[in-house]
């Protein structure tokens, strides 16, 4: 079973940023599609940000122009850029890859933005 490992969450204030970064090993990285996910206490978890396997991007309302999705294939790591963020961007960020049947997750990582 393969685990995705995130890291780069933390403590920010209004307006700061942040890098998140998930490794995935042991996996044919570069044929998935890779999202990040986020879960607020109390709320149910939503897509942030998600690049296929040919590079296209997209982003959820909430944060475009604000957040960048990329990946290094070489790797085996996707990364969201995170700027200008807002109390509201305060929840637990889980990365995720997908292929057909196949679909693995990291243990989440806790963004906290203070105001």
């Amino acid at each position: 079973q393969v685990q995705l490992v995130e890291s780069g969450g933390g403590l920010v204030q209004l307006g700061g940023s942040l890098r998140l970064s998930c490794v995935a090993p042991g996996m044919t990285f570069r044929i998935y599609t890779v999202r990040w996910y986020r879960q607020a206490p109390g709320k149910q978890r939503e897509l942030v940000a998600g690049i296929s396997s040919g590079g296209n991007a997209d982003y959820a309302d909430s944060v475009k122009d604000r957040v960048t999705i990329s990946r290094d294939n070489a790797k085996n790591t996707m990364y969201l850029q995170m700027d200008d963020l807002k109390p509201e961007d305060t929840a637990v960020y889980y990365c995720n890859a997908v292929r057909t049947m196949y679909d693995y997750w990291g243990q989440g990582t806790q963004v906290t933005v203070s105001s």
